[in-house]
């Protein structure tokens, strides 16, 4: 099998895969979780501007604990995102089979509760029950979220489909009978959850979503901080965009949650009271990487592309391509290059495209790892906060920093490609031009001959 061969297979399969009914509902249910991370994030943010004597100067005017009502929204969002995540993704997939997804999120909810920990040990020792900790109701109950809201959405439509459950009848309202028709898919949660209770806590003294984070969550968070998962990461959501698939959505409809995770484990570890900067404990790969510092100007770092065109275009389809784009390059909106130019399938900028992210990646890494900058908490921006801003927002002048180098690489090797391509559509337009000008001439003879007669 050739190259050629084997790339098409591959990315025929991606293909495929994006299309997959767990797959569509993972990646759109992370996307309803977008306005509470943002929401979240900018109280946050609020509560912790890198501007020096910021926190001296609220203080001093709302007092030492100016900080609470802020954290206060960060608990009920980033605290409480495995509730979000599995009501969301039972939803979606349940939505998109033209099934009851409200009835069937409701279910998955109450499922989940069913086997969290009843309990948490106080600071003093002291064991309270009763209550919903927050501790596995956020990042670290996300895979045990995501599991049960597939097998809530498989089992529950299988019996809406089927017709497996308390028939009532056609006198009775539907929004009762939606509820009876619910009663059988409900026991089965019920049950396997209580069953699953059961086994945990009697034979290993444990729980569901404890088990699940020690022997996968945890896992997992490893592979997707290590520089190999990284570079996998970035490297296979340019590849998929090249190609026509949106990378991006694929891709981070698997790795997002593990992604988000490691965020607000870093998150964890300022509560207590540690710094992040040069701390082994905090994850080094997480959602800001990805979305912010890989992605400036959108998938494949374009806004260094646009900045190389303003310099290099030459050719009337380049030029108003840029004039087109730019505005919107610097809000991390590329369609218009990605579909204009077009980047997919353009074999000039292949290179260019998958190598680009990779290096700001590398770049932000080892900005990282060697401490110039510290790993990023639960804190994240708006997707279309310019570059630069958003880096200083994130981390200081240390984050702009790493984002105008970032830039300053991407323009420096998008330079010579687009000068290839902003060539050979020079080349074209001159093409046509010489062909147009024969036409002319012709027109303009025949128009003097008929004239003269």
């Amino acid at each position: 099998m050739s190259k050629q061969e084997l790339f098409d297979k591959f990315i025929e399969f991606m293909g495929e895969f994006a299309q997959i009914r767990a797959v569509a509902a993972l990646r759109d249910g992370f996307i309803m979780t977008t306005p509470f991370t943002i929401c979240g994030s900018v109280f946050l943010l609020l509560a912790n501007l890198p501007l020096p004597g910021y926190s001296e100067f609220m203080a001093s005017i709302f007092g030492s604990d100016w900080t609470a009502p802020l954290n206060a929204v960060a608990g009920g969002t980033f605290s409480v995102l495995a509730l979000i995540v599995v009501l969301s993704i039972t939803y979606k997939f349940v939505e998109n089979e033209g099934c009851d997804a409200m009835m069937a999120s409701i279910l998955a909810l109450s499922t989940f509760l069913i086997l969290m920990p009843p309990t948490i040990v106080s600071k003093g020792g002291e064991t309270v029950g009763d209550i919903i900790p927050k501790a596995w109701a956020g990042s670290n109950g996300v895979i045990t979220a995501i599991f049960i809201a597939f097998f809530v959405s498989y089992v529950f439509c299988y019996c809406e489909k089927n017709h497996i459950g308390v028939k009532m009848p056609d006198s009775v309202p539907q929004g009762v009978a939606k509820a009876f028709t619910a009663l059988v898919p409900g026991m089965i949660f019920f049950t396997t959850a209580s069953v699953l209770y059961g086994l945990c806590h009697y034979i290993g003294a444990t729980t569901v979503p404890e088990l699940i984070f020690k022997v996968i969550q945890t896992p997992l968070q490893g592979l997707s901080d290590s520089l190999a998962g990284g570079t996998i990461i970035v490297g296979l959501q340019s590849i998929l965009f090249w190609a026509g698939i949106h990378g991006p959505n694929v891709v981070g409809g698997v790795v997002g949650p593990l992604l988000i995770a490691n965020s607000l484990d870093n998150q964890h570890l300022i509560d207590m009271g540690m710094t992040l900067l040069n701390n082994p404990q905090a994850k080094i790969m997480t959602c800001q990487i990805n979305d912010v510092f890989v992605k400036s100007g959108g998938c494949g770092l374009t806004l260094g592309l646009l900045i190389a065109g303003v310099f290099t275009a030459r050719s009337q389809q380049l030029k108003s391509l840029m004039k087109m784009a730019f505005v919107p390059g610097l809000f991390n909106i590329n369609e218009p290059i990605i579909f204009g130019l077009p980047i997919v399938f353009n074999p000039y900028l292949l290179v260019p495209f998958v190598l680009v992210p990779l290096l700001a990646m590398l770049v932000t890494y080892f900005s990282i790892s060697l401490g110039f900058m510290a790993p990023f908490s639960a804190v994240q921006v708006p997707w279309t906060t310019p570059p630069v801003i958003a880096g200083f927002l994130l981390n200081g002048w240390q984050g702009a920093v790493v984002q105008i180098v970032n830039l300053a690489i991407a323009t420096a090797i998008y330079f010579p490609f687009l000068r290839a391509q902003d060539n050979a559509l020079l080349k074209e337009e001159m093409g046509e031009m010489e062909e147009e000008k024969p036409e002319e001439d012709s027109v303009k003879a025949e128009m003097q001959s008929t004239a003269e007669h």
